[in-house]
């Protein structure tokens, strides 16, 4: 009989949701495209404005201002090529610790870009945010993401909104890991764009949203029909589109239950730093989502111990998911001046809606073994720390009390 795995990485995507299941299995039995005008068709639009009205009252947007995509990645390239074809910008202001989706759409653009330095628990430099801005001539868009992806570090987004709009530029958010896990409001932000992603939220994959502000000047990067008030041409994405409603929907309806997560974030560190007192919980320092934990401590490899994790039946990353599947340098790591070799023993568990008590533990007893088999490796015995102190980590059976 296969072992139960357990799931840790909800942030590079989270289960499904029965309810955004139901919603796109029943929008597959409906015949018509959105854009028809007959009975069928009609039937379809009105699933893409349930869904829009849902995502927008997730979002704290109105309906009109959402845009679905297939996904973050094409609302962010759909962003920057509408800042600079019709917004008026010439140069961007990217963070340091930005998903690379956005890096890359802000890289493509060709427009001069600087990068807004963190300091070293995540956080953007505001100061340096009000001297960049200050240092060159022109419209700038300033990028910075409500929470990070990998460390969970909530951002300062609405005092660097301000800090832009006194400086004539504009300001696009990321909030595709932030939607769901913690309140969202797009009017009181003040952002002029942002990014949504839907199976962050338990949608199916494939289906996104750019918000844009009501007023603001656009020029669609997908042209063709007239879909999406001629803001994205193509055939709407009907299932995905409906699952993402519903999934958002629900995901409203329980962010106070999500909060709680941060029980079971909370056990695991503590249950971590008592047997290894040299493990170091990077961006703890500041506000994180209730969910995010990325974990490091000397001697180890998130390579090697990403492998043992898999083979003890559980599941988590080195950062950021990656279409190649191989473990990188973390370059958010790089950014926050965390040194090379305790970034290379960095790994992010990111608990969801599936979680229960009982991971907290399977993930603790599995990460202690490979950090007693790296300590040993090294020739560091059990019961020391770091500096040779005795009794700085307890033994491993002690864990669960």
């Amino acid at each position: 009989m296969t072992a139960k795995r357990v799931y840790m990485d909800h942030n590079a995507t989270t289960t499904l949701r029965p309810e955004a299941r139901a919603a796109a299995l029943a929008a597959m039995e409906v015949p018509g495209n959105p854009s028809s005008v007959h009975a069928e068709g009609r039937a379809a639009r009105a699933i893409v404005e349930k869904a829009r009205a849902e995502v927008a009252r997730l979002a704290g947007a109105k309906p009109a201002e959402v845009i679905f995509t297939s996904g973050g990645t094409e609302a962010a390239r759909t962003a920057f090529h509408a800042a600079g074809a019709a917004q008026g910008v010439t140069r961007l202001i990217v963070s340091a610790v930005e998903h690379e989706a956005v890096l890359a759409s802000a890289t493509a653009t060709g427009l001069p870009l600087d990068i807004l330095p963190v300091d070293g628990e995540g956080r953007a430099d505001l100061a340096a945010l009000r001297a960049l801005l200050a240092a060159r001539p022109g419209k700038a868009l300033v990028a910075l993401m409500l929470a990070n992806n990998e460390t969970g570090v909530i951002q300062p987004v609405a005092e660097a909104v301000g800090i832009a709009h006194e400086a004539g530029a504009l300001f696009l958010c990321d909030a595709v890991q932030a939607a769901g896990k913690m309140p969202l409001d797009f009017a009181a932000l003040g952002a002029d764009m942002m990014l949504l992603g839907g199976h962050k939220i338990g949608a199916p994959m494939g289906v996104g949203a750019l918000i844009l502000r009501d007023g603001l000047p656009f020029a669609a990067l997908a042209v063709g029909g007239g879909q999406e008030a001629r803001r994205r041409a193509g055939s709407e994405n009907l299932v995905g589109i409906a699952g993402f409603g519903a999934a958002a929907r629900v995901a409203l309806d329980e962010l106070e239950t999500f909060a709680t997560l941060h029980l079971l974030r909370d056990e695991m560190e503590a249950k971590i730093a008592s047997h290894a007192p040299d493990a170091i919980f990077l961006g703890s320092g500041a506000e994180r989502l209730p969910n995010t934990s990325y974990i490091a401590a000397p001697e180890l490899d998130a390579e090697t111990l990403l492998m043992a994790l898999d083979l003890d039946g559980i599941a988590v990353s080195a950062g950021a998911a990656c279409s190649s599947g191989k473990v990188g340098r973390p370059r958010v790591l790089d950014a926050m001046g965390v040194s090379p070799d305790l970034a290379r023993a960095a790994v992010r568990v990111s608990f969801g809606w599936t979680s229960k008590p009982e991971d907290v533990d399977a993930f603790v007893k599995s990460w202690l073994r490979a950090y007693e088999r790296a300590r040993a490796k090294a020739g560091i015995g059990a019961g020391m720390n770091m500096s040779g102190n005795a009794g700085a980590s307890q033994p491993l059976a002690s864990v669960e009390s």
